[in-house]
């Protein structure tokens, strides 16, 4: 019952957002009429996704130190994006009469245009679809642990239900539903950690006396953690400056300078989430068990704690998280096909207002299916899918993204430069002994491509 709420509350949302989207504006920005609760809300719940409610609780169980020092990276990270590039990118994209990330660079650097709107294009299109795939796993882990579905047939209802709200709906959908997901995301997280660390929970006696085995060369408790390990999960933060779907939300805020009472929301939301997710995970070993998935650590607490009408209500929260950001990906990604890719192949761009909506409607479907298929192996771990996906996007768009928006020299060569150098050092990094030295792949990518940025950017004579 408490599902199926869920879901209604869902399509009436969906019905009532498509009832007022005309234009690629409105379908893409919601014609720049979000307000900033509402825009710090639905920034928050796109951003977390069911990492929130399973990567982090199931990386806290294994190791509260990175659970907590990447915690710690993420809230820095929100806070820095909504300081740093909230106002200006609100400005200057309207100004430029942008609608998407691809279509800004190409018209602040109009010389490079082109090039600049294709790499940034191919970039969403190759990272969201490893970002949207984790979304499916997350959910399918969900309805394979809560209803006893098979991994494949998840999937499969994951991505119905996503694809359509979100094909319908547009942009506006997409924030109204993210608005209300992130608020059920906060009350469960709360309501469980509470009850969790009560000793509230119904743990199995077959699991109560099992402990997981911490990751290697990490302290299970306290924030002890070795230094470049922490250094690696404090470096989250830095992704937060090339993420598009929260990207779009500051592009799509009613008023520039209402950036600072949305930058309060979002970090207030997000210390909260962050702190809920990973007490969770720490206090939850019991319930999982040795030989369990320690990122259903979060569902097996909510059925621990609630009875199972209550633990309906709870579930749909993860379903709200995973949506939330799958929902934006899917828009963002479908944008970059629709707007960018194939009017860049075309060489066109004059077409009706309808049947450049369309056209979004069919690419949202055509990416949720590429999607579907990347998610459907089922040994798929969550938190390693959007850590390779959030450090592609941190270390490619992000820097490209800084100098655009505050160097007075910033110039297309130096954009161009720095998205290459970034990207090929996410790839490359791994393959480093160790493992890239045990430092998380986006802080080298970043450096490197702030460095090339620069120094093309300063080569040039009339940037």
């Amino acid at each position: 019952l408490g599902f199926t709420a869920y879901l209604f509350v869902l399509g009436v949302i969906a019905l009532l957002a498509w009832r007022r989207t005309h234009s690629m504006a409105d379908y893409l920005l919601a014609g720049r009429r979000v307000g900033p609760v509402a825009a710090a809300l639905s920034a928050g719940a796109s951003d977390m996704s069911g990492w929130l409610l399973l990567g982090l609780p199931g990386l806290a169980l294994l190791s509260p130190a990175s659970a907590a020092w990447t915690a710690i990276g993420l809230l820095l990270g929100t806070w820095a994006n909504w300081r740093l590039l909230a106002a200006p990118l609100r400005r200057s994209s309207a100004a430029l009469g942008a609608l998407t990330l691809p279509s800004y660079f190409a018209l602040r650097f109009p010389a490079q245009g082109t090039v600049l709107r294709v790499l940034t294009a191919g970039t969403i299109v190759v990272f969201f679809l490893l970002y949207t795939s984790a979304g499916l796993v997350a959910g399918a882990k969900l309805f394979e642990t809560a209803f006893d579905l098979p991994y494949f047939t998840g999937v499969f209802t994951g991505a119905a239900i996503i694809v359509a709200y979100t094909a319908f709906g547009g942009f506006l959908a997409v924030t109204w539903t993210d608005v209300f997901q992130a608020l059920l995301m906060l009350a469960t997280l709360l309501a469980v950690a509470v009850l969790l660390v009560g000793g509230q929970a119904d743990i199995p006696a077959s699991v109560a006396d099992n402990e997981i085995a911490p990751l290697p060369g990490a302290v299970s408790n306290g924030l002890a953690f070795a230094p470049v390990a922490a250094v690696s999960a404090l470096a989250w933060g830095l992704g937060y400056f090339g993420q598009p779907h929260i990207l779009a939300r500051f592009m799509a805020l009613e008023d520039a300078n209402r950036a600072s009472r949305a930058r309060r929301v979002g970090v207030v939301w997000t210390a909260l989430g962050l702190t809920c997710a990973v007490v969770i995970g720490a206090h939850g070993a019991g319930l999982v068990g040795p030989s369990g998935d320690p990122e259903r650590v979060f569902i097996l607490a909510v059925e621990a704690v609630f009875q199972p009408w209550m633990a309906g209500i709870c579930l749909a929260a993860i379903l709200a998280a995973i949506m939330s950001t799958a929902d934006s990906q899917l828009l963002v990604t479908a944008a970059a096909l629709a707007e960018d890719l194939w009017p860049a192949a075309r060489h066109t761009n004059v077409i009706s207002a309808d049947t450049r909506v369309k056209r979004g409607r069919y690419a949202v479907v055509l990416v949720a299916g590429a999607a579907t298929g990347l998610a459907l192996d089922p040994t798929a771990a969550v938190f390693d899918i959007v850590a390779r996906a959030w450090a592609g996007f941190g270390a490619t768009l992000g820097p490209a993204l800084l100098i655009a928006c505050h160097d007075s020299r910033a110039s297309g060569r130096g954009a161009v430069g720095g998205m290459i150098a970034g990207a090929l050092t996410v790839l490359l990094w791994p393959r480093l002994p160790d493992i890239g030295f045990g430092v998380y792949e986006l802080l080298p990518g970043f450096v490197v491509a702030i460095i090339v940025n620069v120094v093309l950017n300063r080569s040039v004579r009339n940037p």
